[in-house]
C-alpha cells in the first residue's frame, strides 16, 4: 500500500492514501467504528497537504495558519473490517480565500464505503479567528481544485 501524489492519478487532482484496518478501529460488533472514518479522513488530508510540501505543524509555525474543520457532510454506504486494506481519498473541490471544501471517500477495492464533503477553514493560529490562506499556498491549492464540482462522481461513474 502506498499513497499517490496529488494529480497524479487518473482522475486529476485525486490524492489516495491507504491504510488498514486494525483492532482498535473496530467496534464490539467488529466493524470500523463509524467516528474512525473521520479520523481516516484526516490523515488522509494531512497526507495530502504533507505531499504538497506543508506539514501541518510547519503551517502553524511558518505562517501562524491552522486548518480546522467548519463543517461535514458524511454517507455510511457499507462496512469495512478488521484487517480490510483501504484506500482514503482527498479531492479539493473549492478553494477559496479562507476556506477548502474537499470530497473524499472511504473505498474497500472498487466498493465505496463512506463518502464525505468537508469544508475546512484556515484559522489564526493565536486567535483562532478565521483568516486568508497565505497567498503562495492559496495559488498551489487552486493549482489542485478539481476540474469539476462533481469530478468524483464522474470518476465513479467511468469504473
Amino acid at each position: 500500500m502506498s499513497a499517490s501524489e496529488p494529480g497524479s492519478g487518473a482522475v486529476p487532482g485525486l490524492f489516495s492514501w491507504p491504510t488498514r484496518v486494525y483492532w482498535e478501529d473496530t467496534d464490539a460488533g467488529g466493524l470500523v467504528y463509524h467516528a474512525q472514518y473521520v479520523a481516516f479522513m484526516e490523515r488522509a488530508r494531512s497526507e495530502w497537504v504533507r505531499a504538497l510540501g506543508y506539514g501541518q505543524d510547519g503551517l502553524r509555525r511558518e505562517h501562524g495558519l491552522l486548518f480546522v474543520v467548519a463543517g461535514m457532510q458524511i454517507g455510511f454506504l457499507a462496512p469495512a473490517r478488521l484487517d480490510d486494506e483501504l484506500q482514503v481519498t482527498v479531492q479539493l473541490v473549492r478553494c477559496r480565500r479562507a476556506s477548502l471544501v474537499f470530497a473524499q471517500r472511504v473505498m474497500r477495492g472498487a466498493q465505496r464505503l463512506v463518502e464525505a464533503e468537508v469544508k475546512v477553514a484556515a484559522v489564526d493560529a493565536q486567535h483562532l479567528r478565521p483568516c486568508p490562506i497565505p497567498p503562495a499556498l492559496h495559488a498551489q491549492l487552486q493549482a489542485q481544485e478539481a476540474p469539476q464540482p462533481d469530478a468524483l462522481q464522474a470518476a465513479s461513474r467511468t469504473r
